[in-house]
Order: C-alpha cells, then structure tokens, then sequence
C-alpha cells in the first residue's frame, strides 16, 4: 500500500529525511512532537518556515522523501554536519539511511516494526 497521494509504500511518510522513523518514537504518540514531514504535504505547516535544513532540501528543494534518495548523499554538507554531531541517535539515524539506500522502503519499515523510538536494530 502507498502513502496518500503518493507512490511510496505506505510508512515512508513516518521516515525523517535524516533516517529517524517517526512511527515509532514516543514524542509523536504522546503529542509533544508533530513528526518530522507530518503536515507539509497538506498545508497544514510550512516547509519554508521549517528550521530543519535538511527538512527544507529534501522536501522544497529536491522533494524526494529521505537523505537517502539524493545524489549528493555522499558529499553533502547538511547532512555530514548532522552526522558529525555527538549522540547515539546521530549514528542509528546514518545507519538508517544507509540500510535504506542500500535495501529500500520496505525492508525499513518491516525492521521498524519492533522499535520503540525513532530507531533502533537493523538486521
């Protein structure tokens, strides 16, 4: 199944563009976050006024779902300076994006189904 007006599988909405899965992180189901691509489709928010550099190049600049579709995925800033910071997230978020490009939507979002935060095992 697709995503709504879409020819993504379905779930590929709930990706962040750095590899986060919004489906499975608790801040999108208590409501303290609105998810990182939830509600620019349909107007709701405005892209132009997202503060997420890498938000604002993937869906207004090159409108392609995730990080890990773009052809300067190897050498692009936005996403290497994300990268570089310090946290565990950072590196689960690059091994996302990797396991994307590499196996596709589907397989990503079947692995997803055990995860209880915006990432977690890849197998």
């Amino acid at each position: 199944m697709n995503d709504p007006d879409s020819s993504l599988p379905r779930g590929v909405s709930l990706i962040g563009c750095c590899g986060a899965f919004c489906g499975t992180c608790p801040a999108l189901a208590d409501h303290s976050c609105k998810g990182c691509k939830l509600g620019y489709e349909d107007g709701r928010r405005d892209i132009q006024a997202a503060r997420c550099a890498m938000k604002r190049c993937c869906m207004m600049e090159k409108q392609i779902a995730t990080c890990s579709e773009c052809s300067d995925y190897p050498t692009c800033g936005i996403i290497r300076n994300f990268f570089a910071k310090k946290g565990y997230k950072y590196k689960k978020y690059r091994e996302s994006l990797e396991f994307i490009r590499a196996h596709g939507y589907p397989a990503f979002i079947s692995a997803t189904q055990t995860w209880t935060r915006a990432y977690g095992a890849l197998k």
